[in-house]
């Protein structure tokens, strides 16, 4: 019998409406039953705060009630939940690791593979956070809903797969699936709902126009993505719902951290799941915090897509921030104050009728704050390129590559395309970015396709030439 509460689309409603106030309450209440729960068996958090003279007049963790109280406390690194190196766990574990019942392990994206445990209440929590995906894709009980993906230890929709199966919705996984088994697994089952990453839904559709399978006339109304940010890039998510002739619905999470965001109804972005996870922002440009009273009101870029194409050097802050994330309830595995090395584009106060007060994140997660290149004195992000790139038809696949040339960076950008297409592609990044790129066409098939994360930017710039 599904659990009310995982059904129950009007409580969360309630809680997306709940006034700043009462809303920054129940944040602070949950934070601190976490402390008060985790710190004194949390090896990792127990050390930090430590470290920084939080336990040593009170000897427990009433602290962090209020904003200024939670900038006290440390920030926290994907450097220190690897630790020093000795065990394969994440150093964040609270309790033994036989009270953990669920194993994955981080893609390796920026570093070594972590393995992340939680135990069967964090997981709960998890399926919890994955319900406001869910409310905002409409999915139910009569849905049928595919896994377009190859379960591993990385956590993939391994979570999803769960939050939709205690929804009620017939839960259809595809493992080791060729593409196109899956093409007609989705048509013989008559899925609703596919799940997978924005890549892979551009290879499905791209293997179904090869084959000649009409995937646009498909039962598929919903495509839920993850693992990356095209889902919120408006060129990217056109090409995806013009193939699929189905809507998008954006999410986004980590292995280390949970399944934090879900996009508004009209795809513009991500809310922030503030039940869950209580959010700080943070200067690109000197790491300080900066205040909630300094993010704009959404109605102020209400109806436009969020802009990357540059940071402002004059101290005045620009509207981009990292993301630093406190998770409430995970507390087998707890991040507090974690720095995720999202760049992002936050404002508050929704005024449209989704009554959302949530912290809301303009264009959803525009890149990693280490992905920034400088190209003669533009700054440059790789969504940047993306969003130029799928505005043109033609292109079918891309790759870019940044290089150093002594303290220039430098970027390359080869194309797949049905036509020759490399000079208006060239030109149109000129248009947009201010900048000349080079731009190389390559034989069809020459370039990498995804079922997972896309790998289309190719850093070399911290290499030796």
């Amino acid at each position: 019998m599904t659990d009310p509460p995982i059904i129950d689309m009007s409580r969360r409603a309630e809680q997306r409406a709940m006034a700043s106030e009462a809303l920054t309450a129940e944040q602070f209440a949950r934070l601190q039953k976490t402390l008060a729960r985790v710190v004194p068996e949390n090896g990792l958090y127990r050390k930090k705060f430590t470290d920084a003279g939080l336990l040593k007049e009170t000897g427990s963790s009433v602290f962090a009630r209020n904003r200024a109280e939670l900038a006290k406390l440390p920030l926290t690194t994907k450097a220190d939940l690897v630790g020093d190196g000795t065990s394969p766990f994440a150093a964040n574990l609270t309790w033994p690791v036989d009270q953990y019942v669920r194993f994955h392990r981080t893609s390796g994206t920026h570093g070594h593979p972590m393995v992340v445990l939680d135990t069967a209440e964090d997981w709960q929590w998890w399926i919890e956070g994955w319900q406001f995906v869910l409310d905002v894709a409409e999915v139910t009980e009569i849905d049928r809903a595919v896994m377009a993906f190859s379960f591993g230890p990385f956590i993939g929709f391994w979570s999803a797969f769960d939050a939709a199966a205690a929804r009620g919705a017939l839960v259809i996984p595809t493992g080791a699936m060729t593409t196109l088994a899956r093409l007609d697994l989705i048509q013989t089952a008559s899925a609703t709902v596919v799940f997978c990453t924005p890549s892979y839904a551009l290879h499905m559709a791209e293997v179904a126009a090869q084959h000649g399978i009409a995937i646009g006339n498909s039962s598929v109304r919903k495509l839920i993505v993850a693992g990356e940010p095209g889902g919120s890039i408006p060129a990217t998510r056109k090409k995806i719902e013009s193939a699929w002739k189905a809507d998008i619905v954006d999410h986004s999470g980590a292995s280390e951290i949970g399944p934090w965001g879900f996009a508004d109804k009209k795809g513009t972005g991500i809310y922030v799941n503030e039940i869950s996870f209580l959010p700080e922002l943070i200067s690109i440009h000197d790491g300080q915090l900066i205040p909630f009273e300094s993010v704009p009101l959404r109605s102020r870029t209400a109806g436009s897509s969020a802009r990357d194409d540059g940071v402002r050097g004059d101290g005045v802050w620009d509207g981009l921030a990292e993301l630093v994330l406190t998770t409430l309830g995970r507390d087998g595995s707890p991040v507090i104050r974690y720095r995720t090395g999202d760049l992002v584009r936050p404002v508050i106060n929704d005024t449209d009728d989704e009554r959302s007060q949530f912290l809301f994140l303009d264009g959803g997660v525009l890149g990693r704050t280490d992905d920034m290149m400088i190209i003669r004195g533009v700054n440059v992000f790789p969504t940047s390129v993306e969003s130029i790139l799928r505005e043109l038809p033609e292109i079918v696949e891309y790759r870019m590559t940044a290089t150093k040339s002594g303290e220039m960076d430098q970027l390359k950008i080869e194309l797949e395309a049905t036509g020759k297409i490399a000079d208006a592609a060239s030109q149109l990044l000129s248009t947009r970015l201010g900048l000349r790129v080079e731009v190389l066409q390559v034989a069809d098939g020459e370039l990498p396709r995804f079922e997972a994360k896309g790998k289309r930017f190719v850093d070399l710039r911290g290499e030796v030439s």
